[in-house]
């Protein structure tokens, strides 16, 4: 790769894999800018926005919390269990988030810039990008994870996975693949390698 080229990175990975891990300490420890679609997705649906408006046309004001803010967990329970719902609510935020992507991608101009983005593939992302990084754990690891972050049951933590692409499927198509699976310093030291900042004296392929 030229050095001298920008580089913007795809950070993705299944869900709970450990990509906010990952995302958190390219921002706080290498000083590298992440815009993170999460953020877009729930600036898409703030306020009294026309998606929002959209979706309680179709959900009902009850989607909604008693301060007019959505329920995501109510949301959630529609659509990782169906998936002609999921799709739906999709069309509805990603050209939005998508929009923003592009928008804040050309406003700054630093060298490497990390696009923070789970479902980029799903989401027909990876146009924006130079690379591709993908967060692993392994299965047991990932469910484990998630029933706990989200204080979910077994069965609606594995509905959450397997509404998303297989993360056997996302590594194929990685550039670089992240192994979650130990200790959090070794993700770090993998992350540090992967940046090739002279200062770590390391190289992306070594």
């Amino acid at each position: 790769m030229n050095e001298h080229a920008r580089r913007i990175i795809g950070l993705t990975g299944g869900i709970s894999t450990g990509k906010t891990t990952v995302s958190r300490y390219l921002t706080t420890v290498c000083h590298i800018r992440v815009l993170d679609a999460d953020i877009y997705a729930r600036e898409a649906v703030e306020g009294n926005s026309p998606i929002l408006q959209t979706i309680k046309q179709r959900y009902g004001t009850e989607i909604c919390l008693n301060n007019g803010e959505l329920d995501r967990k109510k949301l959630g329970n529609i659509i990782f269990n169906n998936s002609r719902e999921k799709t739906w609510l999709e069309s509805q935020i990603h050209p939005y988030v998508r929009q923003r992507f592009k928008e804040d991608t050309f406003k700054y101009e630093e060298t490497i810039i990390v696009l923070d983005i789970p479902l980029l593939f799903e989401s027909k992302l990876t146009h924006l990008v130079t690379e591709i990084w993908v967060v692993y754990c392994s299965y047991e690891q990932q469910l484990e994870r998630l029933m706990s972050r989200n204080n979910l049951t077994k069965q609606e933590a594995i509905a959450r996975i397997k509404s998303q692409l297989p993360l056997e499927e996302k590594i194929q198509k990685a550039d670089l693949v992240l192994d979650n699976s130990s200790t959090i310093e070794a993700l770090h030291q993998q992350i540090e390698k992967a940046l090739n900042i002279p200062e770590y004296g390391t190289t992306l392929y070594d």
